[in-house]
């Protein structure tokens, strides 16, 4: 633990810039409802807010995420996920990072997953241009806390445990406006670690309604590499929203 105390600090110290240097918030709210493969069959409501504020050298953000989903009247999903994140720009191209996550998944095998990490990012693609793309990676640390799961071979117990591991993260966010009111986004993140690695890639391809709410369309898949006994590898999530912005 104090491993990721280190981490989260040096963290902070990138993300946290000068007061009176960033501009207002701006950010989305969104109501969506989905369809499940893998480790649950269910369809689902979900809710998630994301905001973002940048000035001259920072950008800054967080996401807050929620799906709740029943099959047959038994519950069937309910995860939380909390990410937030800090740019220091320094120059035209590159950047600094910092990056804390959270996740809570109540139908996974694992209680709670927590990363905390930075780095440095390449904005490839001009803001000036109709494609934006940048790619990011740096050193962090994983905490999983594991629950009591049951191994094949031999047959037996395996009690609930906290595994901390030293891990890489790798990231692309790519997107591409096709006119005032049609845009799409892919984002792809990868966290490796020796234990397993997970990597997660969203599609969204989001047209405008009116001046504030928008439709979207989404496609997700998150893959595990060494799930524990009884879980799938792979999740995937089809969602339909509704989206309101706010704050631009």
């Amino acid at each position: 633990m104090r491993i990721i105390l280190a981490v989260m600090a040096a963290a902070s110290a990138i993300a946290l810039p000068a007061s009176g240097e960033m501009g207002r918030w701006s950010g989305e709210g969104a109501f969506s409802a989905g369809l499940n493969t893998g480790n649950t069959q269910t369809s689902d409501l979900g809710i998630s807010v994301q905001m973002e504020r940048e000035s001259q050298i920072w950008r800054n953000r967080f996401e807050l995420t929620a799906d709740y989903g029943t099959t047959e009247g038994a519950e069937t999903k309910n995860r939380l996920y909390f990410d937030a994140g800090a740019d220091r720009i320094l120059n035209d191209d590159l950047f600094a990072f910092g990056r804390l996550s959270h996740e809570i998944n109540e139908f996974s095998a694992f209680e709670s997953r927590t990363f905390a990490g930075s780095g440095i990012g390449w904005l490839v693609f001009d803001e000036e241009s109709p494609a934006n793309w940048s790619i990011e990676g740096g050193p962090g640390i994983r905490v999983d806390r594991l629950r009591e799961t049951l191994s094949e071979t031999p047959l037996e117990i395996v009690p609930a445990q906290t595994q901390e591991t030293v891990s890489l993260i790798a990231a692309s966010k790519f997107g591409y406006t096709f006119n005032d009111a049609v845009k799409f986004g892919n984002d792809t993140n990868m966290i490796y670690a020796d234990t397993s690695t997970q990597v997660g890639n969203k599609s969204t391809l989001t047209a405008l309604l009116t001046k504030s709410l928008s439709a979207r369309v989404s496609f997700e898949v998150r893959h595990d590499s060494d799930p524990k006994t009884g879980f799938e590898e792979t999740d995937t999530a089809t969602r339909m929203s509704i989206v309101y912005a706010f704050g631009g």
